[in-house]
């Protein structure tokens, strides 16, 4: 028995004024569970993947909200692991079904973020990190320019080794429908943006997005031509900088990537195409370091080279990442799932990485104290 991606459902991704939480939360999973052909009523339990939804409008027990949603009874959860709840939501819905327990899962994620001011938003998020750095009066831009400065002094990595991992982002974003951000841009309108928290600028950045994405997972026996999940792996850190061993480092990523790795019987040079989680520039080049494609301190020659762009030898970030895509939260673990689901498929259209067998999607929460990791293959 091996476990499926039998349906997928994603809505635009952006400022969707015209939308409601609900909205969002119907369009995705209906998708899901129409490409799924599993009927509604044979959904053994759904997960639902959210951050803020208490936070911003009050609006609590989301598990039951989605089966409402859907007529059902199925037993319901809400996962909360920051901006890796959609992957730790696919995690425990993986391990369910692996246990014999259910044998089809609804896994949503959705945020509705863009009704409400930017200081909100950002206080809302600093709940996934730690009270000193809340006192402080940290963000995450201030984290992330934190560890981009310690990872700048020792490795030499430059702002514009970052601005390429934004303009590759807005690059694979221009091909996809679904991102909120479809406009190519160049180094120098990185560089010359407004600076956030130095040296992060308003580009290296990934925006406040509204959004919803659901797949439908399931127990099969005949797996041909499914695209299935090879391997789930969650790990931990420690919440706040302070207290790790390193901050140009994310240890989870580490662990988590080698787990998968050895569930899956793959290496990290198995991978055709991945989704990693850029919330800022210099996150997609820790990431490429911390989950082996390439040595520690040369994440940004190695997005610098190109080697990450559709076409090369390690396309990252196919659908536009959350640079470009868009970050909804809790639905951008789920997405994905989704963007490597059809590129195993063939389904990515402009954006597909031809012959494509096995995809990894690394999805983190907070400044890295947790972290999910995917692989999937065809």
């Amino acid at each position: 028995m091996k476990v499926a991606v039998t349906g997928t459902g994603i809505t635009k991704f952006g400022e969707l004024w015209d939308k409601s939480f609900a909205n969002l939360a119907e369009e995705a999973a209906g998708r899901a569970v129409v490409e799924s052909t599993v009927e509604p009523q044979k959904i053994d339990a759904v997960f639902c993947a959210n951050m803020l939804s208490g936070n911003l409008s009050g609006q609590n027990h989301l598990g039951a909200l989605i089966t409402s949603i859907l007529n059902i009874n199925s037993p319901a959860y809400t996962i909360e692991a920051a901006c890796a709840s959609g992957g730790v939501a696919a995690n425990l819905a993986y391990q369910a079904i692996l246990s014999g327990s259910i044998k089809n899962a609804l896994i949503i994620g959705v945020e509705k973020m863009t009704d409400y001011s930017t200081a909100e938003v950002a206080t809302g998020l600093m709940g996934a990190a730690a009270e000193d750095e809340r006192d402080a009066a940290l963000t995450f831009p201030g984290l992330y320019a934190i560890m981009a400065n310690a990872h700048m002094e020792k490795y030499k990595t430059t702002k514009k080794h970052m601005a390429a991992v934004a303009v590759k982002n807005h690059r694979h974003g221009s091909l996809n429908e679904n991102a909120q951000y479809q406009n190519l841009i160049t180094i120098e309108k990185v560089l010359e943006s407004a600076p956030v928290a130095t040296p992060l600028n308003l580009f290296d950045c990934s925006p406040i997005t509204d959004g919803a994405a659901a797949i439908i997972l399931s127990a099969v026996e005949d797996s041909s031509k499914k695209v299935t999940i090879a391997a789930s792996s969650v790990a931990t850190d420690k919440v706040g900088l302070a207290k790790r061993k390193s901050i140009t480092e994310l240890l989870a990523t580490k662990i988590a990537s080698q787990n998968a790795y050895q569930m899956a019987g793959i290496s990290e040079g198995d991978v055709d195409v991945a989704e990693v989680h850029d919330c800022f520039t210099i996150a997609e080049i820790l990431a490429m370091e911390d989950l082996g494609f390439c040595k520690k301190g040369d994440g940004g020659k190695f997005v610098s080279s190109g080697i990450t762009e559709i076409g090369a030898k390690k396309p990252t970030n196919t659908s536009g990442g959350l640079k470009a895509c868009g970050h909804p939260v809790g639905a951008t673990g789920i997405k994905q799932i989704i963007e490597i689901t059809k590129q195993l498929k063939g389904e990515a259209g402009k954006r597909q990485v031809k012959g494509a067998k096995i995809g990894l999607t690394h999805n983190v929460g907070g400044s890295g104290a947790t972290a999910a990791i995917h692989i999937l293959r065809i």
